[in-house]
C-alpha cells in the first residue's frame, strides 16, 4: 500500500493537484491512493524518445486534439519517418478520470492563459480577465476538456465550402468524423451518421442523475425532439455523449498514439517546446524547427513538411515568432518579416453564460458531501461505473433557436449539469472560473453544498472577432489574447434570449417535480437592475462570461483572393512551401457546437491531404 500511495501522490504532484478538493466528488484524491496506474490505463505510457534523428520526413508540432491524429495517420506510411514534438508531458492516471476534469485546469498540464480585460465581459473575474485553459500535455486540450462529442451543424461545413474552400462541405467532412469514431451506444452506432471500429471511443457516461431525464423530457414539452444532435438534424435535446472508454477519458493520445507507439517510424518527444520554424528566406521553404528540451536548444530538419498543430493560440504565436504574420506586428518586435499574412486575426470562441443556477428540493444533484469516497472510487476502479465517470459534470445537451435563429441552424446550445458553482463549497469551480471573492461569497456561498443544477446557454455563431498577438519576441512569454467578447452588440442580445429560454426550461413540468426555481440572489454589480429583466440577464452574462474552451480561426483557411486567409484549402501556408497548419486555427468560422470533434476531423482530413500530395494514387489507396 505504501508503494501505491507513493505513486498516486507523485501523480498528483505532477499535475499540481496535491491538497486540492474536487468540485463534484468529496475526498476523491485521497481515495485515488488505492488505485494502481495499470488499473486505470492498461496501456503503458507513451515512449518519450530520448535520442532523435537529425532529419525526419515530417515534423509535427503539437500533440493535441489534431496533432496526435496527424502524427498517427502519417506513420501509417511505413517508409515515412515522423517526429511529433509536444511541449508538455504524457497523460497520467488523474487525467484519465472523467470527473476530475476541473482539476486539470490551472495545473501543470494547462498553459494557463488569460484573456485581456475589455470592460465588456468577464466582469466577475479577478482583474476582469477570463481564464482560457489550453492543454500542455500529450493529447492537448482533449486531456483537459469535458469530453463532449459534438460535431456541429451541417450548414457550418457547407458554408466553409461556399467561402471558397472546396472539399470542406458537410458530406466530405462527415466521412472523417465517421472514420475516427467507435461509437458504443447501439442506438446510434448503427445509423448512417456514426462509425464503429474507429480509434476514438464515443459513448454516454454509464452514470447519470434524474435531472438529465427531466432535461430531455423538457425538450419534448417545448416542442423539440429527443434526437441525435450529431445526426441528420441538430435542433433538439439529448443525453450527452463523450470521448470516454470503459468509464475513462479517451483523449486523442490514448486513441491515436498509444496503439502506434511501437512503430519504428514514429518518434514522440515530450517536454519539447518549439520556439521557431526554420525557413529559408531565399526560396521561402520551411526546412525544420528549433526547440528546447530539458533546458537545451535542439534543431531538427524536415525533408518534406513541417506541420503546425499547436492549436489556435500557439500556432499563430509560433508563426509570428518565425516571421510569418502581420507586418506591423512583427516589426514592432523587431522580427524580420518573411511573409505578411493576417496570422492571429479572426479569433472566435463560444462564450457562454456561467453561474446560471437553479435550486431543487430533492437530493438528486451532485453535492460534494453526499458521496462516500472509498466505495465510490472502488465502484469506478472495479466496475468502470459511478459518479466518477461523469463528463466533467455535464449530462445533457440541447440546441435551440431564439427569435434570431432557425430550426435548421440553431443559435444557442445548452449544457446541463447537475451541479453549479456552489456544489463544492468554493473549493475548485470558483478558482477555475477565476471568480472574485465578493461575487462568490455574496451569491454562491449562502447555498454551498445545496442541491442545484445549472444551465449554460452559449452563443453558437458569434459575430465578434478577437485576436492573438505577441507579447514579445521571447518564445516563452505568453501571447496576448483578446477574445473581444460582445464587440458586436447582437451577440449579447442572442445570449439574453438564451437566458430567457433557460428560465422556461427550469419551469417545465419535468423540472417542477423537483421544486425547480432559479437562484435569485442578485450579482452585486447587477442589483440595480430588476432581477430577471433583459438588463439584468445582460449584466449577468457580462459578469460570468464563460469560455467553453473553443478558440478557433486564427490561421484562417480560405482561397487566395481572401485577404483574411493564412492557409489555402489544402492547409498550406500561403507563400511558404513545406509548411502546413492542421488544427482548429484553420477554421474560417466556428462550428455550431463543441469543437473537439471538429478538431479531430481536421486532423483526419489534413493527414489525408498530406498523403494525397506526397503519395502516388496507388500508394494512397492502399
Amino acid at each position: 500500500m505504501a508503494i501505491v500511495n507513493l505513486l498516486a501522490t507523485t501523480a498528483l504532484k505532477s499535475v499540481g493537484l496535491l491538497g486540492s478538493t474536487i468540485w463534484i466528488i468529496p475526498l476523491m484524491l485521497a481515495s485515488l491512493t488505492f488505485i494502481n496506474y495499470n488499473q486505470l490505463d492498461p496501456e503503458s505510457p507513451i515512449i518519450n524518445q530520448k535520442t532523435l534523428h537529425k532529419e525526419y520526413d515530417f515534423v509535427v508540432v503539437g500533440g493535441g486534439s489534431a496533432g496526435a491524429v496527424v502524427a498517427s495517420r502519417l506513420s501509417e506510411v511505413p517508409n515515412w519517418k515522423v517526429l511529433l514534438l509536444e511541449a508538455g508531458p504524457d497523460e497520467n492516471e488523474i487525467s484519465d478520470v472523467p470527473s476530475l476534469a476541473a482539476y486539470l485546469q490551472l495545473s501543470k498540464l494547462d498553459w494557463g492563459y488569460k484573456v485581456e480585460s475589455t470592460g465588456r465581459a468577464c466582469l466577475g473575474m479577478k482583474n476582469g480577465r477570463c481564464n482560457w485553459p489550453r492543454g500542455k500535455v500529450l493529447g492537448g486540450s482533449s486531456v483537459l476538456n469535458y469530453m463532449l462529442y459534438v460535431r456541429g451543424n451541417k450548414n457550418d461545413y457547407d458554408y466553409w465550402e461556399q467561402l471558397g474552400n472546396p472539399g470542406w462541405n458537410y458530406d466530405e467532412v462527415l466521412k472523417y468524423f465517421i472514420k475516427s469514431e467507435d461509437n458504443r451506444n447501439p442506438y446510434l452506432a448503427r445509423t448512417p451518421y456514426h462509425g464503429m471500429g474507429g480509434l476514438l471511443t464515443v459513448q454516454e457516461s454509464p452514470w447519470r442523475t434524474p435531472l438529465v431525464v427531466a432535461f430531455v423530457e423538457t425538450g419534448l414539452e417545448m416542442g423539440y425532439p429527443i434526437r441525435d444532435i450529431n445526426g441528420a438534424d441538430q435542433a433538439g435535446f439529448m443525453i450527452a455523449q463523450g470521448t470516454i472508454r470503459r468509464g475513462q477519458r479517451c483523449s486523442t493520445a490514448k486513441a491515436f498514439l498509444r496503439p502506434v507507439k511501437l512503430r519504428k517510424n514514429i518518434h514522440i518527444a515530450l517536454n519539447s517546446h518549439v520556439t521557431r520554424i526554420l525557413i529559408n528566406p531565399s526560396n521561402m521553404r520551411a526546412f525544420g524547427v528549433e526547440f528546447y528540451r530539458n533546458g537545451r536548444k535542439h534543431v531538427v530538419l524536415a525533408r518534406k513538411e513541417v506541420i503546425l498543430a499547436a492549436g489556435s493560440i500557439n500556432t499563430p504565436q509560433l508563426l509570428m515568432l518565425s516571421g510569418i504574420g502581420p507586418k506591423r506586428e512583427l516589426e514592432k518586435h523587431n522580427i524580420p518579416v518573411l511573409r505578411d499574412l493576417p496570422v492571429g486575426h479572426n479569433l472566435q470562441d463560444h462564450v457562454g453564460m456561467g453561474g446560471f443556477t437553479f435550486r431543487v428540493d430533492k437530493p438528486v444533484s451532485i453535492v460534494q458531501d453526499r458521496f462516500p469516497a472509498f466505495p465510490m472510487t472502488m465502484q469506478y476502479v472495479l466496475n468502470e461505473k459511478g459518479p466518477m465517470t461523469t463528463l466533467g459534470g455535464v449530462e445533457g445537451l440541447a440546441f435551440v433557436n431564439t427569435k434570431y435563429g432557425n430550426r435548421s441552424w440553431p443559435d444557442i446550445q445548452f449544457h446541463m449539469a447537475p451541479a453549479s458553482v456552489n456544489s463544492d463549497a468554493g473549493a475548485r469551480v470558483r478558482k477555475v472560473l477565476g471568480l472574485t471573492d465578493e461575487l462568490y461569497n455574496t451569491v454562491y456561498k449562502p447555498i454551498a453544498n445545496q442541491d442545484v443544477y445549472s444551465l449554460i446557454p452559449l452563443l453558437l455563431r458569434p459575430r465578434s472577432r478577437g485576436w492573438v498577438k505577441l507579447r514579445s519576441k521571447n518564445p516563452f512569454d505568453d501571447p496576448i489574447i483578446n477574445a473581444n467578447y460582445f464587440d458586436d452588440p447582437k451577440d449579447i442580445r442572442v445570449l439574453v434570449e438564451g437566458a430567457k429560454i433557460g428560465i422556461k426550461i427550469s419551469e417545465s413540468k419535468a423540472f417542477k417535480k423537483f421544486g425547480s426555481r432559479v437562484h435569485i440572489i442578485p450579482f452585486p454589480n447587477c442589483k440595480h437592475f430588476e432581477f430577471g429583466s433583459d438588463q439584468y440577464w445582460e449584466c449577468h452574462i457580462r459578469t460570468i462570461s464563460m469560455t467553453i474552451y473553443h478558440p478557433v480561426g486564427t490561421c484562417k483557411m480560405g482561397p487566395e483572393w481572401d485577404s483574411e486567409a493564412v492557409v489555402d484549402p489544402r492547409l498550406k501556408v500561403y507563400g511558404v512551401t513545406g509548411l502546413r497548419v492542421i488544427d482548429a486555427s484553420i477554421m474560417p468560422t466556428i462550428p455550431s457546437g463543441n469543437t473537439n470533434a471538429p478538431a479531430i476531423m481536421v486532423g483526419e482530413k489534413g493527414a489525408d491531404l498530406v498523403k494525397e500530395d506526397w503519395l502516388s494514387f496507388a500508394e494512397y489507396k492502399k
